[in-house]
């Protein structure tokens, strides 16, 4: 074998290793949901088939907080998708009034965004809370402060900057407004972008846990991550069903990867240039 084979076998092997470290916490997180309860943890290999634990969540999943894991999954989603549909729209229109309308201070605006990207957001989090507190445990104030991303508002920014400006000129000629050539001319183009941003807001958003916690300490406003994390104790003795709703948390991630990995594509494609 020679030298270079030699190298290129070594690579293999290693990309593989690595790999497959990265892969085994989600390959023991669904064979201890599908293990028997008695042997959950007992064995790194599949120890028997039972759906016990994922029965358990379906049902009551808790003496005193019935069905508490079926509304956490529906309050992920209903927060989750909101979110990301609201930093679509709202980093569409702000990347679009940024480089296409050129209003009077539009490069003050385009500072002050760029200068909160330096901004660590941990350095936010307590007055964003003290002002959102009023919303605790409530749909809004989970919603409100994530809605707006500035990384959606430069990934439009970058876009509408490729686009050419003759086609926008030449629709307020035909007397059209600006919401409606965003409408008809701007959202099109960029629906790829749009597409990108909602799944790569919703991935973030979906695993999103500091916030949740503060703003929705109510168990029945609780969403599903948040759920699984306050349950650690009180079912320390009945591991199954967290590793199970763990697989639930982790299933939409993976569908979405798999439906739209053309699109997570395009994204690190764009987001390299």
């Amino acid at each position: 074998m020679s030298t270079k084979s030699r190298k290129k076998t070594v690579l293999v092997l290693l990309a593989t290793a690595l790999v497959l470290f990265m892969m085994f916490p989600y390959y023991y997180m669904l064979i201890q949901s599908l293990a028997p309860w008695e042997k959950v943890d007992q064995s790194l290999t599949p120890a028997g088939f039972s759906l016990d634990s994922f029965r358990f969540l379906m049902t009551n999943g808790g003496n005193q907080n019935p069905y508490m894991w079926l509304r956490a999954l529906a309050n992920s989603v209903i927060v989750t998708t909101t979110t990301s549909l609201l930093a679509v729209v709202t980093g569409m229109l702000v990347g679009y009034a940024i480089i296409k309308l050129r209003f009077a201070g539009h490069r003050f605006v385009f500072n002050v965004l760029l200068f909160q990207m330096f901004f660590p957001a941990i350095i936010m989090l307590v007055p964003i809370y003290l002002m959102m507190k009023p919303l605790a445990n409530t749909y809004p104030g989970m919603i409100l402060p994530t809605s707006v991303s500035l990384w959606a508002i430069f990934m439009f920014i970058n876009y509408f900057k490729t686009l050419p400006e003759e086609v926008f000129e030449a629709a307020r000629l035909d007397g059209a407004s600006e919401f409606r050539i965003l409408w008809i001319i701007g959202f099109p183009a960029a629906r790829t972008v749009a597409v990108i941003v909602f799944l790569s807001i919703f991935m973030g958003r979906w695993s999103e846990l500091m916030w949740d916690m503060l703003i929705a300490p109510n168990i029945k406003m609780q969403t599903l991550n948040v759920l699984i994390t306050t349950q650690f104790k009180p079912m320390g003795n009945l591991p199954g069903p967290l590793y199970a709703a763990s697989v639930i948390l982790t299933l939409p991630i993976v569908a979405l990867c798999l439906a739209f990995s053309r699109y997570f594509k395009e994204g690190l494609t764009f987001n390299l240039k």
